[in-house]
């Protein structure tokens, strides 16, 4: 039986010695392969905090203290020593457990993560209650060195620093977000931690210094402490950075080898007994142990099935969406050089490694910080320039109000490709890009756009760099693209302007993006009944023209979308048929008043309703009905 078979609990973890520890860490990194191999997930990030997942358990009362997982993507050795080890076969599948960590599945998954940037705050507030209830236990985050720089974090940052209150913050320093970490704070951490994690020099010198002060002060202990303190503390100014995370008001501790137990488990014993914030600042290597994801990190950061022995990943024959849309943007940039793209930690993930190569002084990712992002390209247009904010969906609500205020408000003609639009699949409900047709659509002076396939991405992209009277946003999904031929030379689509499919009677279906793909696969299930299908490519503007003679001639409107119902497409349909005076049925076939969990992208597509095969149901039914 191996050690980790044993182990229930942390209980049964903290039976083990230092040598059985690291042959967990060995089982724990193998079964992680395993599953992942075969269910797709994150590798690279939670290879390399394997370590500092048993340390943490080992030394501290869990679930007495409290472990926050900024993100989350690191925390499947977290699951697998925290009583989940039976069920991690069924690791990102539906009904099986969350990739994040999640508070409805275990007590030791204190808080729910999957956005970079919030341990801090949430750690904060859980010791702040502490204290007000005189309660008594250790609050540990667990923040990487590409959420630190998020603006949440550093606003988290400056008020811990100054509360006094007692919480460690453990500063998983990788040089890695998705990609390569970003920015001054980023770049003098990694300068520190290769110069001298590496070397061991700054830790040799201390404890040499502290020994040599210990023979000659022997007798006048108070008084030399509070000297060497001094000297420490100097020393620490220049040589780590230290200097600047005690100036903000946190003990600061380190670097530290992330990879090595016996270091960990001593310095966390150690500071168990220190007051105030703390900073442990550990140095780990993202994919460590497997070469994979050590060789490319930035691809295993999340990742679908893969061979083990190869370490090829699966992938499908079709180009993706983003792909496309990279190639489309690169096209474009090379005729006008005005075109410039952002990203916010994702450059392989939105298409954008080319253009990143072909032209890097256009390109500008700031890593996890799409509230700058957005304003900065707000910036950018005042000067003529032509912004391309690549951004997953579920990311860019973050800056709902730069959105509004710094973009819309002043009419700036910043583009907004919103990738990862509607069902994401196994990341689940933090990662589903579900609700941005909701928080566009009420945005004044905003272009919302959604192509049904990938030539019409390249269109609407096309349309959208010539598009100068304010903001424009188009979303498209993940995954695998339609098929469809891409014209030699892209079209200029008249804003607002919607598509007739297929010109039929009684019922028209109103898909948008992926929901005309449902729409016309509904079509061909209906055989005899033959509804009229209608792209509707723009959100906002809608063509008016086309949706008054629809609802004139037709009995019942079904409209189509990947989003929740709740203020998308669907509500803007009838918004503006009462807005005109028409009343007319209107069935609306999208996402309910629920969260959607993980799980396979076409399994929750059919469970939520969004299926050729449950379209063709409806429309069936309404057609007999309406007789």
């Amino acid at each position: 039986m191996s050690f980790l078979d044993k182990i229930d609990s942390p209980t049964d973890l903290r039976k083990l010695q230092l040598n059985e520890l690291k042959a967990l860490a060995g089982e724990l990194k193998q079964r992680i392969l395993e599953v992942t191999s075969k269910n797709g997930g994150h590798v690279a990030p939670n290879l390399g905090t394997i370590e500092l997942t048993i340390a943490l358990h080992y030394v501290f009362s869990t679930p007495n203290d409290k472990i926050i997982w900024d993100v989350g993507h690191q925390c499947y050795s977290h699951k697998l020593l925290t009583g989940r080890r039976n069920r991690f076969h069924t690791l990102r599948k539906y009904k099986g457990i969350s990739g994040f960590p999640k508070r409805e599945e275990s007590v030791y998954d204190v808080f729910g993560t999957g956005h970079a940037g919030t341990s801090l705050s949430a750690a904060f507030g859980l010791a702040k209650a502490r204290d007000l209830k005189n309660e008594n236990f250790n609050v540990i985050a667990v923040i990487g060195d590409g959420s630190a720089i998020s603006g949440m974090a550093l606003e988290a940052f400056n008020h811990i620093g100054d509360s006094q209150s007692n919480l460690i913050v453990i500063l998983n320093d990788n040089a890695m977000s998705i990609g390569r970490s970003t920015g001054a704070l980023s770049n003098y951490l990694s300068a520190i931690t290769a110069r001298f994690t590496a070397t061991g020099f700054y830790q040799r010198l201390r404890q040499g210094t502290w020994r040599l002060f210990g023979k000659i002060f022997r007798k006048t202990s108070s008084f030399w402490r509070g000297w060497a303190s001094r000297w420490e503390r100097g020393i620490k100014s220049i040589l780590t950075p230290g200097g600047y995370f005690e100036d903000m008001g946190f003990h600061y501790f380190g670097p530290l080898d992330g990879h090595n137990l016996k270091t960990l488990i001593s310095f966390f014993k150690r500071l168990r007994k220190v007051q105030g914030p703390l900073l442990v600042h550990v140095h780990t290597q993202k994919g460590h142990g497997f070469k994979g994801a050590t060789d490319d990190p930035e691809r295993f950061h999340g990742i679908g099935p893969f061979d083990l022995e190869t370490c090829a990943i699966s992938s499908c024959a079709k180009e993706s969406y983003s792909q496309v849309f990279g190639a489309a943007l690169l096209e474009f940039a090379e005729k006008d050089k005005a075109v410039v793209t952002i990203t916010a930690g994702m450059t392989l993930g939105t298409g954008l490694t080319e253009f990143k190569k072909r032209f890097p002084k256009r390109f500008f990712d700031f890593g996890i910080t799409e509230e700058h992002c957005v304003t900065f390209a707000a910036g950018l247009t005042l000067e003529g320039m032509k912004p391309v904010f690549a951004v997953y969906s579920t990311f860019l609500q973050r800056a709902f109000d730069q959105l509004i205020h710094d973009v819309a408000l002043q009419k700036l003609p910043v583009i907004f490709a919103i990738d990862r639009a509607g069902i994401v699949g196994a990341d689940g409900p933090t990662h589903h890009g579900v609700f941005d047709l909701g928080y566009l659509r009420m945005i004044p002076n905003l272009v919302v756009a959604a192509p049904k396939d990938e030539a019409e991405l390249r269109d609407i992209l096309y349309t959208a760099l010539q598009y100068n009277n304010g903001p424009f946003a188009f979303r498209f999904p993940r995954g695998s693209v339609e098929g469809v031929k891409i014209s030699a030379k892209p079209s200029l689509l008249p804003i607002g302007s919607w598509e007739i499919i297929n010109k039929g009677k009684r019922i028209a279906i109103l898909g948008t993006g992926s929901g005309v793909r449902i729409a016309k696969g509904a079509l061909m299930l209906l055989g005899r009944k033959n509804p009229t299908v209608v792209n509707a490519r723009f959100i906002k503007p809608m063509d008016d023209k086309l949706l008054l003679q629809i609802a004139k001639s037709h009995k019942v409107i079904v409209t189509v979308e990947e989003n929740y119902l709740a203020g998308g497409f669907g509500s803007a349909v009838m918004e503006k048929l009462e807005s005109l005076g028409i009343q007319k049925q209107v069935v609306r076939i999208g996402l309910e008043d629920k969260f959607i969990e993980h799980g396979a992208a076409d399994k929750l597509l059919e469970l939520s309703g969004l299926s050729a095969v449950n379209l063709a149901k409806v429309v069936a039914s309404l057609w007999l009905a309406k007789k």
